[in-house]
């Protein structure tokens, strides 16, 4: 049985309700999903306290959580939805990170300077611009996010969206220029 054949397999189980075959999956996956989070905490501020694993556990924790089990298609989609777990994951670490500079708590000096500017706004004010993204055009931002987020190819995107590899090119390009309109008007770099 092929590798994609068994994911497959893999995933139906677990959407029939099967939770040790996303344990499988994700045993079976995890070195791709440890890449995906890595990628991810590399374009993070340095004294991030999450580590790539515990991006990763943290999704996985999500994924179980989910009601109802989410039908997904293959390998490619996983890689989505995971990807996308992660993103909120960092949204919502970031969210709790500037809330707590704003409570008094103490923090670092390097992360005191780092907020005007810093990855943690300049995070949530890109979730703030995909947000408004998707209220405009909801398949550009899942093109962004399944291509940035997901680092998925643009023949992978198209699979999963349903759509023509051209069409995928043609959603990046509007969408990235739309992006940067808007974050630009947010007065961010």
């Amino acid at each position: 049985m092929s590798d994609s054949h068994d994911i497959t397999v893999l995933l139906r189980q677990w959407a029939h309700g099967d939770r040790q075959a996303l344990d499988r999956l994700t045993q079976r996956l995890y070195s791709e999903l440890r890449q995906l989070a890595a990628s991810y905490m590399r374009k993070e501020r340095k004294d991030h306290t999450l580590q790539p694993t515990a991006l990763v556990n943290q999704a996985y924790v999500r994924l179980l959580q989910q009601k109802p089990t989410p039908s997904l298609q293959n390998r490619s989609h996983f890689f989505a939805i995971a990807a996308q777990l992660m993103r909120q994951i960092l949204v919502d670490h970031a969210r709790r990170h500037l809330a707590a500079k704003r409570s008094g708590r103490k923090v670092s000096l390097e992360a005191a300077i780092s907020l005007p500017g810093g990855r943690c706004a300049d995070l949530l004010v890109l979730n703030e611009s995909m947000k408004a993204l998707e209220e405009v055009d909801a398949r550009k931002c899942r093109v962004i996010e399944l291509r940035y987020f997901g680092g998925l190819s643009t023949e992978d995107i198209a699979e999963i969206l349903h759509v023509s590899t051209k069409t995928v090119r043609r959603d990046l390009a509007f969408a990235e220029a739309w992006l940067y309109q808007q974050i630009q008007e947010e007065g961010h770099p």
